[in-house]
């Protein structure tokens, strides 16, 4: 049915991309979508757990952290008290589509910030010597509420010196003063909390009625529903630009491809917008608005106008203004799309060897309303048509921060790499179970495979990893496992449901976990992920990532396995030469060490969980930092220095063309994170380096355990093993 699309995700794509909004929609009555998203989730949710007052302590637990997820305005005393007055029966008032409740809540905690930033503009005036031995805590979401008022007084007054101190250290300060830019942040903080509309605010309650079933089950509002929905199509109607909020400003973030912003030419990253204007009406200020109402006002549908009073990046004088008219139009997002390498990588004697890679961020299906016909498996096959073509001895399949995605097309992709069977089990909350084959019969590419992963890799690439592996069919390298995420995950547009609305889509959807992934050989990966075969070493290979440091989620378990046909394709492995080959070659390399040795930074600073408040002592912590970065840098530029391969970019516009464009050689280091600006988020932002490009060590040892698997599959079949 067209108001359900079945899908395994742990992230959507984008948080703010310029949307289609199409014609105003009815609206719903108050109590209808609470109380169908209530009965959703008793009914179908995989548990069938009951909203009584167990499910209301956690729904009232859920919504106080989503408010103040560090535990930085409500005390333990206001804890108490709501607990005590809404902590039973929230749940039944849900049911009954009431969220009188939530609302008061929401009263307690807008008053809380309120009173707090006012005490903030005190601190701000002291003057502070930075020489203390005391020290910030780094993220206070694991830490109890502060006990009182008192307790948070203390924190605030360790919180504000931290940022002071910060805001002094950073290298990329602005002319504005300390104090003057931490007043300027926290006043634009005050500014979205009293800014909420009831709808924002029944989105958010909603929203953690859902997630204390389990960390996947999401109420989505209306411009949610429709930043999902873009990124399983991967194309949008707007002026293709994503923003972000920053100092009052919507600013341009990014400028996606082909799109009208990006085809004007008058408009950069680093911009901000000032005003908004539909066609030839009066403009709207924009300043200190709510980013997904400045979003809203730019939207609308494909080939009107949409005028921007801009100011370009740089700018200080604010009379420097920019408009900018631009026609809405179908922006596809290319830069999700899979997409391919070919390396020709120089082997130590001389020789040449040709290897592919195929980049997947996104298992993403277009829902058939929309009529644009993308799929991953259609996608990945005319690549692999390619790079057979090409030749390739091996191939690297990267799933590294791929979120998962549609289930459909996972296993249609699993197709492509074996001859049929089964891909995967789900298990409903009846404990019902359906085995997922792949029913096409021959497999498209059956050279030697690897397939790379992280801790960021969820779900629906959990379920191709495991079939992979399960089948004997390919190599698993990366972290020490993946995400852990094995449920199944459906998304009903509540309107479709809601007779009165009709099919509008002003109720937003529920994501609803409905069911559980189990793999052939009987395992979940719910909890535990894919193990890999070969383990690398990984800055998000830590605690902080996985199913098991959210809220909530479900046990793992097991049921029978399936009979799978290794013998039509299994493949020789060799998994422990490769590892012992592997290991030998990280001990030796820099790069790769380290990467070893921020791990173990990082797991330390997460520990320890404070920051100083004495400059001295963060001078120095800066200074050694430093150095570090300038040897790691030194390291990567010999490392690209002295690699000799070539590599060729090959996307889905380029399977068809005869000759595919070089890839120029990048800078890595370019890539390389800045410090945090706030001490609350310092130690997670610096250590978040991304994707370093395609002279990464991870890239390289990932190319060179093929490059092994390759030298002994040929010497195993040489010798008739």
């Amino acid at each position: 049915m067209n108001a359900k699309i079945i899908f395994l995700a742990a992230a959507s794509l984008l948080d703010a991309t310029l949307l289609c909004a199409g014609n105003k929609p009815d609206t719903a009555d108050p109590w209808q979508v609470p109380a169908t998203v209530s009965r959703l989730l008793e009914e179908g949710h995989y548990t069938r757990w009951k909203l009584g007052p167990e499910m209301s302590a956690r729904i009232l637990e859920t919504y106080l952290e989503d408010l103040d997820y560090n535990k930085a305005f409500l005390t333990q005393d206001d804890v108490n008290r709501l607990s005590a007055q809404y902590g039973v029966n929230i749940g039944e008032r849900v049911l009954v589509g009431d969220l009188g409740q939530a609302k008061a809540i929401y009263e307690v905690f807008k008053a809380r910030v309120e009173e707090r930033i006012a005490k903030v503009h005190r601190l701000l005036g002291k003057d502070y010597n930075f020489t203390s031995n005391r020290f910030v805590d780094l993220d206070r979401r694991k830490k109890r509420w502060p006990a009182n008022v008192d307790e948070s007084d203390s924190l605030w007054a360790d919180r504000i010196e931290g940022e002071l101190l910060q805001e002094k250290l950073n290298q990329l300060a602005t002319a504005d003063s300390a104090p003057k830019v931490v007043a300027r942040r926290y006043d634009g903080l005050l500014k979205g909390v009293e800014d909420r509309k009831e709808e924002d605010i029944d989105e958010i309650f909603l929203n953690a009625v859902a997630e204390s079933y389990d960390p996947h089950s999401e109420y989505m509002g209306r411009s949610n529903l429709e930043s999902f929905e873009i990124s399983m199509r991967l194309s949008l109607i707007g002026i293709g630009a994503e923003l972000h909020s920053e100092d009052g400003y919507a600013k341009i973030q990014r400028l996606v491809p082909g799109g009208p912003a990006a085809r004007s030419g008058k408009i950069s990253a680093g911009d901000r917008i000032v005003a908004v204007a539909q066609g030839e009406h009066p403009f709207v200020d924009v300043r200190d608005v709510n980013l997904d109402k400045v979003v809203e006002l730019i939207r609308g549908k494909k080939g009107t106008v949409v005028r921007l009073q801009m100011l370009p990046a740089g700018a200080a004088d604010p009379f420097k203004q920019r408009l900018v008219a631009l026609v809405r139009d179908t922006v596809k997002l290319t830069d999700e799309e899979a997409k391919a390498e070919i390396i020709d990588r120089v082997l130590p004697g001389g020789g040449v060897r040709r290897l592919g890679w195929i980049s997947l961020p996104l298992f993403y299906q277009d829902p058939a309303r929309f009529g644009t016909g993308k799929s991953t498996s259609r996608d990945v096959a005319a690549l692999l048509n390619r790079l057979n073509k090409e030749k390739i001895q091996g191939l690297i399949v990267d799933l590294r921060s791929n979120g998962g995605g549609s289930l459909d097309e996972v296993v249609k992709m699993s197709g492509l790499f074996i001859d049929q069977g089964p891909v995967v089990q789900v298990k409903d909350g009846n404990g019902s179970i359906d085995v997922l084959r792949d029913r096409e019969g021959k497999a498209l590419y059956t050279g030697p495979m690897i397939v790379l992963v992280d801790k960021l890799s969820a779900s629906a690439s959990e379920i191709f990893a495991a079939a992979m592996q399960d089948y004997g069919r390919a190599l698993i390298v990366g972290d020490s496992s993946t995400f852990g995420k094995g449920t199944v995950q459906t998304v009903l547009e509540l309107g479709r449901l809601m007779p009165s609305v009709g099919s509008s889509s002003t109720a937003g959807a529920l994501k609803l976990t409905v069911q559980k992934f189990y793999r052939v050989a009987g395992g979940s990966t719910q909890l535990r992920g894919v193990i890999s075969d070969i383990k690398l070493p990984s800055i998000t290979d830590n605690i902080e990532y996985g199913e098991s440091a959210l809220n909530y989620p479900l046990a793992y378990d097991e049921i029978k396995s399936v009979p799978i046909d290794l013998a039509g394709n299994r493949k020789a492995l060799f998994t422990n030469e490769l590892r012992q080959r592997s290991a030998a070659r990280v001990r030796h390399d820099p790069q790769l060490q380290d990467i070893a040795k921020d791990v173990q930074q990082l797991n330390a600073r997460l520990k320890n969980n404070r920051l100083s408040l004495n400059e001295s002592v963060r001078r120095a912590e800066m200074i050694k930092d430093a150095k570090g970065r300038e040897r790691e840098e030194a390291e990567r530029s010999n490392a690209e220095r002295a690699d000799r391969s070539k590599i060729y970019e090959l996307t889905l516009a380029d399977v068809s063309k005869p000759k595919l464009p070089l890839l120029e050689r990048t800078n890595p280091t370019a890539k390389l994170p800045l410090r945090s600006d706030n001490p609350v988020d310092a130690a997670l932002g610096e250590s978040e380096e991304g994707n370093l490009g395609e002279s990464s060590p991870e890239k390289k040892e990932a190319l060179s355990i093929l490059s092994d698997l390759i030298d002994f599959s040929s010497s195993s079949r040489a010798v008739g093993r």
